[in-house]
């Protein structure tokens, strides 16, 4: 099986090396059986020398773009710093990675590498994961594409994309789980001390409310749910706020910020509770309390919705002087 890991400007060097050095290690197990390799690994650049790391570290591919004539997996590693620009830099790859998809290649995109991807336009009218922390702009630059919120991996038609940093090591072991089989997978987790099954990356995510709008009604609501998280907010205080009918209210605040008026209340209050959680000694009513609810189970409910993780889960998981 070939699989092609491209060598994108304006990479990150480790989403390069990881997933080349987790398929020769599932090499090295086959060898280690007496079996033949099932990888054939290739780097693959638009020259001889990328500079990536934003220009801190270089790899020379072992083939140019123009060399690979058949392949079954495309790996797009994460992407460094301005993504518009990286975006720019790679432009000779996007009809490559087409070609090869439409010829029956599959395609993988890590963390950030999915603005990459999505530039093929192979992900529009599907879903995607990406790093939460780079969500707001990947739907400003990407309005077509379904973004996942807090997914670790999106499959779908032969395509692949994976949630932050890290994240990718799922992914990548998903994708060894199904070229090869399930202990071999293990066997692989176990080597690099991966969690194969963590689904989540909500844990780690923090909510950055989509501000990059013009609409001045839904800001200001956006200013006074924010500087009132202690406070029980309806739709109707914010509507009378900034004086527009409701359903005019409600539509534009879901276009403005891609959440519902009450999604973006309950997040901005887990926000709030999570710091209060890694931040005090105080306990799970304390912090209820200061962010507005006063019903125990509904507070739960919401935070492990947003977070994948109850209260108490994340207060050990993130505080330590809750130990």
């Amino acid at each position: 099986m070939n699989i092609s890991i491209l060598v994108p400007e304006h990479s990150v060097m480790q989403a390069v090396a990881d997933p080349q050095y987790l398929f020769s290690t599932v090499n090295q197990f086959e060898i280690n059986k007496g079996r033949e390799p099932i990888f054939n690994i290739q780097l693959v650049g638009q020259k001889k020398q990328v500079k990536i790391n934003d220009g801190l570290f270089s790899v020379r591919p072992t083939h140019l773009l123009q060399e690979v004539k058949q392949t079954d997996l495309i790996i797009i590693p994460a992407l460094f710093g301005d993504m518009r620009k990286a975006i720019v830099s790679n432009k000779s790859a996007l009809p490559w990675i087409k070609k090869h998809y439409k010829n029956g290649a599959e395609v993988a995109s890590l963390c950030l590498g999915a603005f990459l991807l999505a530039s093929t336009g192979l992900l529009d009218g599907k879903k995607c994961s990406t790093h939460w922390g780079f969500q707001n702009e990947f739907r400003e630059l990407f309005p077509q594409v379904e973004v996942m919120e807090g997914s670790i991996i999106t499959e779908e038609q032969g395509i692949y994309s994976s949630g932050g940093a890290h994240s990718y090591w799922n992914l990548l072991l998903h994708l060894v789980e199904k070229y090869t089989d399930r202990e071999t997978a293990i066997l692989a987790s176990k080597y690099f001390a991966i969690d194969m099954d963590r689904e989540s990356q909500t844990a780690f995510a923090m909510f950055q409310g989509q501000k990059n709008h013009t609409d001045d009604a839904v800001l200001k609501a956006q200013g006074f749910i924010e500087q009132h998280v202690e406070a029980k907010i309806c739709v109707e205080d914010l509507t009378e706020l900034v004086s527009v009918g409701r359903r005019s209210f409600e539509r534009r605040f879901k276009a403005a910020t891609n959440n519902t008026v009450l999604e973006y209340i309950q997040r901005i209050k887990v926000e709030a509770a999570k710091r209060g959680f890694e931040n005090s000694r105080k306990n799970m009513n304390e912090i209820m309390y200061e962010v507005g609810y006063t019903d125990t189970k509904a507070f739960r409910n919401v935070f492990k919705k947003n977070t994948g993780l109850t209260p108490t889960e994340y207060r050990n998981k993130y505080n330590k002087m809750a130990v």
